[in-house]
């Protein structure tokens, strides 16, 4: 029988909650770094030297980074840096993008060198990026280079969000790793974080994804409006719930775990500019975009130019780092454009107009940049923004028939992503004896859980979408 991984994290975590507090507290993380690293073994067995050989490289680095610093050698400590960066990124770009340059070079001299065909390790942008943001944060002095191996492996391994976020910063959990309390109350905010969570992936993101997958097998050449339409929104949807639900996932289990990991989406579809969408989306990856690539090549601080500058590498190598594919590329810039133009031109304009005009306006910005990050070929990009916009008729049969029966599936993930169910939820409870609270909130929990079981039997295999980047 093929286990998807979140049939195997489902079925996994149990056991290592067990043990873990069973464990004496001294080998708690022990445990954790042997357990996460079983579990990455589990979707990618061979590239487990690959994550022990970056957790050893990354610990020595900061090691000598640390010492250098300590003995006032600023040259070589910098040195050894560049080192580490070029390390770090040399990996991750030999095992994802490899064969995007072998492709594009193949394509541009007519020549026929032999593609690398690299699995792409699960989770490498991931982790690649928590490890240079440590060596990043000693040289810097923000925080100690960590002395034990086992800590610092934890830090770098730890399952929950290992394979797909949240970026987590050492400086963020520095304390957590070796003097972390867990407690009930937390465990149990746990439960029911993991609990939402999975409700997102398996009752929304897998079923609107479903949606999609059919819209975009039709021919690009043929479709309707109202086809293509349904077919955008479905893949919004769908990354949404898919990404945040394995963000909640995993905050959850760190919860239970003792683990205070940072928010990484806050309702990013209620944004009223593209601007606060990226403070609302993925803000991990957002942060460390900031604080380690666009501050150090100056920001705002050298003029508007050279802020326009800034602005189109941060959101080329934000596009880039999502896959190898130029496609990709396209939709960092295309959202680097979008920032530029609101910080130049539009910012003031957009302020002036209507609530409801904003909303659209950002909400039609984003659902064309999510046809854009899905289509892996310009070719089909162009003929699905032609269907977008009428090019093959408005409607027909398949539209109908698609719109009829997705229609409440629709509307139930357009109402989750936005904050009426907390509120709803939070109104109910409040009116309530605690003891009832408790109550409503275990029956609310089961019942998901128990869905979430019942659609997890059926379907064989249902990998998150950010699994490949």
């Amino acid at each position: 029988m093929v286990f998807s991984s979140l049939t195997f994290l489902f079925l996994f975590f149990p056991i290592v909650i067990g043990v873990y507090y069973l464990c004496p507290r001294a080998l708690r993380n022990l445990w954790l770094l042997a357990a996460s690293l079983l579990f990455y073994a589990w979707g990618e067995p061979v590239y487990i030297r690959l994550m022990v050989a970056s957790i050893l490289f990354n610990y020595l680095c900061g090691l000598g980074v640390a010492a250098l610093q300590k003995r006032q050698k600023p040259a070589p400590a910098r040195a050894l840096l560049i080192l580490c960066i070029v390390g770090n990124i040399g990996a991750l770009g030999v095992f994802k993008y490899a064969d995007l340059l072998i492709d594009t070079v193949n394509g541009i001299a007519g020549s026929h060198l032999a593609l690398l065909e690299l699995a792409l390790p699960i989770g490498i942008s991931f982790y690649t990026f928590q490890a240079l943001s440590y060596v990043i944060d000693v040289y810097r002095g923000t925080v100690a280079a960590q002395k034990n191996p086992i800590t610092f492996g934890t830090y770098i391994a730890l399952f929950p969000q290992l394979i797909a976020g949240p970026i987590v910063q050492y400086k963020t959990v520095e304390q957590q790793l070796c003097g972390r309390r867990e407690t009930a109350a937390q465990f149990a905010e746990g439960i029911g974080r993991f609990t939402v969570g999975l409700g997102k992936k398996v009752l929304i993101a897998n079923q609107v994804g479903a949606l999609w997958d059919t819209v975009a097998a039709l021919p690009g050449t043929s479709l309707t409006a109202g086809t293509a339409w349904l077919g955008a929104l479905a893949f919004t949807f769908q990354i949404y719930f898919d990404f945040s639900g394995y963000s909640d996932m995993a905050i959850g289990l760190g919860k239970m775990l003792g683990f205070q990991f940072l928010e990484n989406f806050d309702y990013p579809y209620l944004s009223r500019s593209i601007t606060e969408y990226w403070r609302r989306w993925h803000i991990s990856l957002g942060t460390w975009f900031r604080e380690y690539v666009y501050i150090p090549l100056g920001g705002n601080r050298r003029g508007l130019p050279r802020q326009i500058l800034n602005l189109i590498i941060v959101w080329g190598l934000t596009g880039l780092w999502h896959g190898a594919s130029w496609n990709f590329l396209l939709w960092g810039l295309y959202y680097g454009v979008i920032l530029i133009l609101e910080k130049v031109w539009l910012q003031k304009p957009l302020q002036r107009a209507p609530r409801a005009v904003q909303h659209l306006y950002s909400l039609l910005l984003i659902v064309f940049g999510w046809v854009i990050f899905a289509l892996t070929d310009f070719g089909a990009i162009g003929n699905y923004f032609a269907a977008l916009f009428g090019a093959h008729g408005g409607a027909d049969s398949e539209t109908l028939y698609l719109l009829t029966t997705n229609l409440i599936l629709l509307i139930i993930a357009g109402v989750a992503s936005t904050r009426l169910p907390a509120r709803l939820a939070e109104r109910l409870v409040q009116r309530m004896h605690p003891a009832g609270q408790t109550a409503v909130k275990c029956v609310f929990y089961a019942g998901v859980l128990l869905l979430c079981i019942a659609f997890l039997v059926g379907d064989s295999y249902n990998p998150f979408l950010y699994f490949r980047f």
